[in-house]
């Protein structure tokens, strides 16, 4: 299995310390060339890879970490993406009215036409999401939302090898909604630090 991360602001640089941290390869990548970040990378660990768009979209789990209105540029890098899942990082404030009145993740599975995709990782901001996930005796919670339950499945196996705790919500347009915003309210889970004691 191998794993990219598009995106390398400050939420894109808080998973690849995940990665470094449990000793995982990642490859990262923007729409920059990679010379360009590679001495960010190389800070955080030996095993994030700086890489160009076209390499990161080969990997089988991709976390887009960009910016919610730059994700149909992130789409076009591929024609079709069956095989691959996405775990969609992003947070918007557009009005639900300009979204259709879709929850956002619904409209970034649109545009990776036969991704699976699972919501996740979106609601802690990077401060937070940077710092070791075990806490007080837990482990941080991340909360995953996703229409395909294999797809939750499987990043939530993910999320564990990377040292926090998975809860799943449900679906992108039920559990989902607790952690996107609809216009100008965000979703009652987001930025909500959570720990979870459960062995």
């Amino acid at each position: 299995m191998s794993y990219a991360i598009i995106g390398f602001g400050k939420i894109g640089q808080a998973l690849a310390k995940a990665y470094a941290r449990n000793g995982i390869a990642v490859s990262v990548a923007t729409t920059r060339n990679p010379e360009s970040f590679a001495s960010d990378a190389a800070a955080i660990g030996s095993g994030v890879v700086p890489v160009t768009l076209a390499e990161a979209v080969e990997a089988d789990v991709i976390f887009l970490a960009v910016r919610f209105e730059a994700h149909p540029d992130v789409a076009k890098a591929l024609p079709d993406w069956q095989g691959k899942t996405i775990v969609d990082v992003t947070n918007t404030r557009v009005p639900p009215e300009e979204l259709g009145g879709r929850p956002s993740s619904s409209v970034v599975a649109q545009a990776f036409t036969g991704a699976r995709l699972v919501k996740g990782f979106n609601h802690l901001g990077a401060g937070v999401l940077g710092q070791d996930p075990g806490a007080h005796g837990g482990r941080r919670v991340v909360f995953l939302a996703s229409d395909d339950e294999d797809a939750a499945t499987e990043v939530g196996e993910l999320t564990e090898r990377l040292g926090f705790a998975p809860i799943k919500l449900g679906s992108l347009s039920e559990g989902g909604l607790l952690v996107q915003a609809r216009g100008p309210t965000w979703g009652r889970l987001i930025f909500k630090d959570l720990v979870s004691f459960e062995s």
